[in-house]
């Protein structure tokens, strides 16, 4: 294909590098994908090599990264120093006191990034209100600069309490940082999330400090090379908001790229059902290790403040919802002690991986099961990986069927059912949890397992079309194609609503905006390409929790939101309380610097019969018996074609199953829509 006006995206992940390749002048699209290596850059730039492309010719490069998240998941961060308010060191450690299992009284929460011993205090005092009791004690804030300096530290967080109410003495503390330590990384709790709660404040802070030193130099790095390669644009890197960065925001805010790779599929789920015509789409991106599941309601996906890479370690800034489970293609069959057949979080990983990997794997997986079944051919990604037949049927005959007394295709249709079973649970925790009936929603199913997955799910969840895109494996790389630069600034604002004067709210959204302006344009964005949304965080009087409202300037009235915010809470939490007076609580803006966006191309639909490659027996969910199925390349299939089930339909990256009574057809799109 011609390699003018190309847009590359690049998904890396732990076990693949994915790269997805688009040429705005033929509306043509392909893809790459292979092994990562020790150092992420290195596979990046050789998958654009092996794809042909000349970098000179790349309009825009766009990236989402494993490397923060697996950065905090090892621990293998840099040395850093938190400075804190006197009699304030321990709030990350003592968290707020709750336990990821409740019942299990010797499973310890992990350790906080820094260390106790580097979590330095210094005199300063400010109240709740934002008066300062007791002004920065300069003498006390330059000893602290000296022992950082003696212990060799760079990179320091600045927590002091009730710092969002007055940021003067953490300022301040910053300048002396600077000024006693040059080239020293300091992050202030002020600017990265000026909110009330300190141990949420602190985490996200500390989170930010301990990465920003390997996720800037990452980013700067491979800026460099695609810079000496002939690219002369923006790297932008997808962040878990849903937006993406320049290298220079990602020095100050590293922290919005821990859960970057994740995000991205669910921003091409919502593109893609969006093409399909579906407003409301649940997505699944089953990968070899997980399975992460998202939702979009209205066309909009589901945003929460609140989550953490470890439990216990929260980072409060705004992130797609994904809920990530340990049911992958990797993930272990095995026996709990009553006999139980049980089904993940455990792996085996991409080394020695599912035993028809015929690396040394000896467990059953939920690739073997598929494989035993005849739902996998001999082999994947265009006969990259053969497939051990006879290393998958012993691997699910000595660890599943003899123990069980079940014949091998009974235990591995067994093993199949129980992940299914893992992950409709975890959809219905993300829809029907909160107030989404799923039969309304199309399944979207991408990642190297998902299509294989997709139809008995939704058989299980009855939702009526699953939705299968062009190239599933690499889906996720796509959403790097898809997304804008995105910036999310807060502000809190307490008090009830009958006693809060609307132009003070309205002021407060000015400013906030005045900055959101200021930020989109230091990155190069032009006015006519900036779009701020509005937010207000509002909640019943002695309430916990808030919930966000959207809303639009200039603002008046809060009755409107009021009874927004009341339809809301009725919805997600299925009551309200229209006589209970409403606070709000937080107010949030949104900027938004548009970036052109990949059209992709809409195909004529025409009748076709697709011929098959080949047939072979396949066991389908609950079937007893094998049946003689047809097997398709997908490449081959044009737009309009329909396959009626039983079928397999295989391509490079993934394996569709169509079973019988399922009817598949590729829409204008070249997704697969499958109806159950």
């Amino acid at each position: 294909m011609s390699t003018t006006n190309i847009r590359v995206a690049v998904d890396v992940g732990g076990t693949f590098t994915d790269i997805c390749i688009f040429d705005d002048r033929s509306g043509a699209m392909r893809v790459e994908k292979l092994p990562s290596s020790v150092d992420p850059i290195d596979a990046v730039l050789k998958g654009v090599s092996n794809a042909g492309v000349d970098l000179h010719d790349v309009a825009l490069f766009s990236h989402g990264t494993t490397v923060a998240t697996n950065a905090l998941i090892t621990r293998r961060l840099p040395r850093a120093a938190m400075v804190t308010t006197r009699g304030f060191r321990d709030i990350i450690e003592i968290r707020r006191g709750t336990k990821e299992d409740l019942w299990d009284a010797y499973k310890d929460v992990a350790p906080p990034y820094i260390k106790r011993r580097d979590r330095i205090e210094v005199t300063e005092r400010v109240d709740y209100a934002g008066e300062i009791l007791t002004q920065l004690d300069e003498e006390d804030a330059r000893r602290v600069a000296g022992v950082l300096r003696r212990k060799g530290i760079e990179t320091i967080a600045v927590c002091f309490i009730n710092a969002h109410a007055n940021p003067a003495n953490e300022r301040r503390m910053r300048d002396l940082l600077l000024e006693e330590l040059p080239g020293a990384r300091v992050t202030c709790s002020s600017e990265v999330l000026p909110e009330i709660f300190e141990h949420e404040r602190f985490s996200t802070t500390v989170a930010n400090a301990v990465l920003a030193p390997l996720v800037s130099g990452y980013v700067n790095r491979l800026g460099e090379r695609l810079k000496t390669g002939g690219y002369d644009g923006d790297l932008l890197i997808l962040h878990s908001g849903g937006g993406v960065m320049t290298p220079k925001t990602v020095e100050k805010m590293g922290v919005r790229l821990a859960a970057s790779g994740i995000a991205a599929g669910a921003i091409a789920s919502r593109h893609i059902a969006a093409l399909a015509g579906f407003p409301n789409a649940i997505g699944l991106d089953m990968g070899g290790t997980s399975t992460d599941i998202s939702l979009v309601a209205g066309g909009e996906l589901r945003t929460t403040k609140e989550w953490f890479v470890e439990y216990g370690y929260p980072i409060c800034l705004p992130s797609i919802e994904v809920l990530t489970i340990g049911a992958g293609g990797g993930s272990l069959a095995w026996l709990d002690d009553a006999g139980g057949l049980r089904n993940g979080p455990q792996s085996a990983g991409a080394n020695p991986g599912p035993a028809a990997y015929g690396r040394g794997g000896t467990q059953p997986t939920n690739t073997d099961a598929n494989l035993v079944l005849g739902r996998l051919g001999s082999e994947l990604i265009a006969g990259g990986l053969k497939l051990d037949q006879e290393a998958a049927t012993n691997a699910v005959q000595n660890g599943v069927a003899e123990p069980l007394g079940l014949s091998l295709t009974q235990a591995a249709n067994s093993v199949l059912r129980v992940a299914n079973a893992n992950m409709a649970d975890a959809v219905r925790l993300i829809s029907i949890r909160r107030g989404y009936d799923p039969r309304e929603f199309v399944l979207v199913v991408f990642g190297g397992a998902g299509p294989l997955h997709g139809v008995d799910l939704a058989r299980e969840l009855s939702i009526p079309t699953v939705l299968v895109p062009p190239h599933p494996g690499v889906t996720s790389a796509l959403g790097c194609l898809l997304v804008d630069i995105q910036h999310d600034l807060s502000s809190m604002f307490l008090g009830r609503v009958d006693e809060v004067d609307p132009t003070d709210v309205e002021a407060e959204f000015k400013n906030l905006e005045h900055e959101a302006y200021q930020r989109l344009l230091a990155e190069g964005v032009a006015p006519e390409d900036m779009q701020l949304l509005r937010h207000i965080d509002m909640r019943y009087v002695g309430q916990w929790r808030s919930m966000s409202i959207s809303t639009s300037g200039p603002l008046t009235d809060l009755a409107p939101i009021v009874e927004q915010f009341h339809a809301e809470h009725a919805r997600e939490h299925n009551f309200s309380r229209v006589g209970v007076k409403v606070e709000v609580y937080r107010l949030t803006v949104t900027a938004i610097g548009k970036v052109p966006k990949p059209d992709l191309p809409k195909h004529e639909l025409t009748q076709s019969t697709p011929v098959p490659v080949a047939t072979r027996q396949v066991w389908f969910q609950d079937s007893p018996d094998s049946v003689d199925t047809p097997v398709f390349d997908r490449s081959k299939l044009t737009a309009g074609t329909v396959i009626k089930g039983p079928a397999i339909i295989e391509q490079l990256d993934s394996t569709t199953p169509v079973p019988p009574g399922a009817v598949a057809e590729v829409d204008a799109w070249h997704n697969l829509r499958i109806s159950v």
